[in-house]
Formats: C-alpha cells, sequence, structure tokens
C-alpha cells in the first residue's frame, strides 16, 4: 500500500477532552482523541475517495482493511498512540513476517506455521498502514516525516519478506543460491521504489512540481509500443508477487502445497523464489524504461 500520510495540515489539537463534553470550539465537530467514536474515525480520518485511489490504495484495503481499521484506529487514539509510534509498529511487523518466514524448520507442518505466522504478520503490516494515516488525519498531524517513515517501512519490509523467502527455499540459515536469489529479489523491489520516488526527487531538484501536469497521460510512455507493452504488463499484474501482501499469501500457499505433495525440500517455495527474482529483475527494467519514456521527467 502507498503512503497514507500525506502533506500537513492545521495544528493538532491538544490530546486533552476540552471543557464540557468533548467538543472542540472551531475543530469542526470533532471530538478529541479520548471522545472519538468509530464513526468519528471514519469521518475525519478517511476522506471522501480514499477506497477509489487507485495508483495509491491496496486493494486489500478497499476489499477489507478500510472497513476493519477505523475499529482499530478508535482503540489507537483512545490509548495515546502517535501516528509515527504506530508507523514504526507498522515496520516493526513487516520485517517480523520476513524473519518468520525464514526460521528454518524447513518443509512439513514447521514451514506451514512459519509461512502462515508470516502471512499474519504482513496482514498487520497492512492495516497499521491504514491506521497510522488515519490517526494522523484525525489528529491533524500528517507531517512530511510522516510519509519518510512510511516509505522507509515499505522498503524493509518488502525487503526482509523477499529475504525472508530465499533463506525459506534454502532451507536453513546457510548461504546458497536461493538466498542469493531472494536477495536479488530484495534489491529489485527496492530499486523499483526507488526509481518512483527519485522521479519526485529529480523534479524537486528542476525546480519542477512533484506531480507533473497532465495526470494520467503524463504516466504513459510517449512510444506506442512501449505504451502497449505497459498496458500488457499492467493488465497481467505479474509485477504484484514481488508485493508484502500478495508475496506473503503465495509464500503461505507454496507452503501448503508442499505439505500435501510431502515434499523433501521445499519445492514450491523454491519455485517461487526464483519466479519473484525474474520479476523482479525484469519489472526494474521494464519500470526504469517506461519512466524514461513517459512524460514524468519533463
Amino acid at each position: 500500500m502507498e503512503t497514507e500520510r500525506t502533506a500537513p495540515e492545521a495544528v493538532p489539537p491538544a490530546d486533552g477532552p476540552p471543557p464540557g463534553g468533548g467538543i472542540r470550539a472551531g475543530d469542526d465537530l470533532r471530538p478529541s482523541r479520548k471522545h472519538a467514536k468509530v464513526a468519528d474515525v471514519r469521518r475525519h480520518g478517511q476522506p471522501p475517495g480514499l477506497k477509489e485511489r487507485r495508483n495509491e490504495e491496496h486493494w486489500a484495503g478497499r476489499l477489507y482493511m478500510r472497513d476493519l481499521s477505523p475499529f482499530f484506529s478508535w482503540l489507537a487514539l483512545r490509548m495515546g498512540f502517535s501516528p509515527n509510534q504506530l508507523t514504526y509498529l507498522m515496520m516493526l511487523s513487516g520485517v517480523l513476517a520476513g524473519v518468520v518466514v525464514s526460521l528454518p524448520f524447513g518443509p512439513g507442518t514447521g514451514g506451514l506455521w512459519t509461512a502462515l505466522g508470516g502471512a499474519l504478520l504482513i496482514q498487520v503490516y497492512l492495516l497499521l498502514d491504514c491506521v497510522d494515516g488515519e490517526v494522523a488525519r484525525y489528529l491533524r498531524q500528517t507531517s512530511v516525516a510522516g510519509v519518510f517513515l512510511d516509505r522507509i517501512g515499505h522498503y524493509l519490509s518488502e525487503i526482509a519478506l523477499l529475504v525472508g523467502l530465499g533463506f525459506a527455499a534454502q532451507g536453513a540459515w546457510t548461504s546458497g543460491g536461493y538466498v542469493e536469489l531472494g536477495m536479488v529479489a530484495a534489491i529489485g523491489a527496492a530499486l523499483i521504489k526507488a526509481e518512483t520516488d527519485n522521479v519526485v526527487v529529480a523534479r524537486a531538484k528542476s525546480g519542477l512540481p512533484a506531480d507533473p501536469t497532465g495526470g494520467d497521460r503524463a504516466l504513459r510512455p510517449r512510444s506506442t509500443r512501449i505504451a502497449l507493452a505497459r498496458q500488457a504488463a499492467s493488465m497481467l499484474r505479474f509485477h504484484r508477487i514481488i508485493g508484502a501482501v500478495e508475496l506473503s499469501l503465495l509464500i503461505a500457499l507454496a507452503a501448503v502445497v508442499d505439505l500435501l505433495i510431502d515434499a523433501q525440500t521445499p519445492v514450491m517455495l523454491r519455485v517461487l523464489t526464483v519466479a519473484v527474482a525474474a520479476v523482479a529483475v525484469l519489472q526494474t527494467l521494464l519500470h526504469l524504461i517506461s519512466i524514461l519514456a513517459s512524460r514524468r521527467l519533463k
């Protein structure tokens, strides 16, 4: 999921309840964090059109997580968590997912439990990725630092999970070809994000606004052939297998298949590792070409 914490807003309200009932004058009838209800979180933490942001909102967010997250955002508000604290917890859950997946239990029941544990931790990561933004918007504490931490959290989580997959496919915490493939995939995933982020950096250093004029038109390559190739790749969505949510589910599925076929080695996990490494390398190249051929750097 892309970053939820965007441009800074007004000065955040104090945490303590206001006198006489929890509503602040001049705060668009927004209750303090101690008096907030789930409906208040939905109203002030989930702005209109949030689920429709195709390029920023993950499909899992649109499908179910945005329906669940206000309950946890309400709890986070009541418990006094700051948006940045929630982002740190998001980072921790994402990195732990990679560590759990890498645990050297090998194929069988042990490998299945580590795969399921990793998938569960990625769901926690996704939930916290929603919650930190909702809390930030509710408290009017969105910030540049928050956006930065959110992006770093995405980098760390995807890298950790891909490296963890490499160790799981190797079957032990030791060096080997599958560990190296996992690291190749992790480098590719990081480069893809860096390519996207550096469009903003390049534009800023050139004195241009962060977003190019022309909307979606600016994202399309100027070459018709490249544009068609980009559209075909987008329709196939093969690049999604290196995303944390999709990859965690594929790891769990591969572990289930390995258990069902009673494999002596993690066969399906190894197939998945080869696939994600190939996709990461290919996507890194295609993404770079797509950016250079578009109007994003103009």
